[in-house]
């Protein structure tokens, strides 16, 4: 039992510790004061011009406007409720997505026999618009939880496959040769020394997938959900309430912004030898 407890102690204490790091990180990357530099004047002037009528206020809320809509939004009109189920699609997609599209990536950079079956058929979709699909995936899902995450998982899954691709594809050889040398198998040599090498382009690919995944999840709200981030800036936008709207908009660049960041930490985490590049 003691021994038990011990193992559940260390464990939370490692969790503690990692997640102390990460918000230290944000705040050593994020807020520092060449940042604080560009975002106060604007956020000051943001705030003074429709004030004074330079802008009209009606199209241009001011910053303490939207403090009082944001707060109104939570107490009053569920905007953490809102969140949390676009955050529930969201997750989804981009889950399902990166799993698939990161071995399908690896096979293809690792095979050249299963590349040039594959590559072309996803170098022929991928420049379908992902907002394409739309018509399709209603037609063929209906409207509900599976054509959210399908179109999320559209946005997400190109960008990861072709990135972990070129990734694991541009490999140095010497690298190749000399596990060889020790006679690593195909299966250590993936391990081992492709997916190392693609992990900074399997980041890359991931953040450039989070922006299209969030995209692609206010499509999805805008046009089949009665719920989440999407839905309440239409409704927004219905009532013509830009200052809804904005606050609808900032919550989804902070939702964005935010799963970079622990992108961000995991790579770091991930890449021992990148530190301090």
């Amino acid at each position: 039992m003691d021994g038990k407890l011990s193992y559940e102690t260390k464990g939370l204490n490692l969790f503690v510790r990692e997640l102390s790091a990460f918000f230290l990180g944000v705040a050593k990357n994020n807020f520092t004061l060449e940042s604080f530099t560009v975002f106060i004047p604007l956020v000051v002037l943001w705030e003074m011009l429709p004030r004074l009528g330079v802008v009209p206020s009606t199209l241009v809320p001011p910053p303490t406007v939207i403090a009082l809509t944001f707060k109104d939004l939570i107490l009053n009109h569920d905007l953490l409720g809102h969140v949390s189920i676009s955050m529930l699609r969201f997750s989804l997609g981009l889950a399902i997505a990166i799993s698939t599209a990161v071995p399908i990536g690896v096979l293809m950079g690792w095979n050249l026999f299963i590349r040039k079956h594959a590559l072309p058929l996803f170098q022929m979709l991928a420049p379908i618009p992902p907002p394409a699909w739309v018509p399709v995936t209603i037609i063929l899902l209906g409207i509900g939880l599976p054509m959210q995450i399908f179109l999320v998982f559209l946005g997400v899954f190109y960008p990861v496959l072709f990135d972990t691709y070129q990734g694991v594809k541009d490999t140095d050889p010497r690298y190749i040769a000399s596990a060889r040398v020790f006679g690593a198998s195909e299966f250590t040599l993936i391990k081992k020394v492709y997916l190392p090498n693609a992990l900074s382009f399997i980041v890359m690919g991931i953040k450039i997938g989070i922006a299209l995944g969030l995209v692609m999840l206010v499509v999805s709200e805008m046009v089949g959900a009665y719920s989440g981030i999407g839905w309440l800036l239409v409704e927004s936008k219905d009532f013509f309430r830009i200052d809804r709207m904005v606050v609808c908009m900032l919550t989804l660049g902070f939702i964005g912004w935010f799963f970079i960041e622990i992108m961000k930490y995991i790579e770091s985490r991930l890449a021992l030898w990148k530190v301090g590049r």
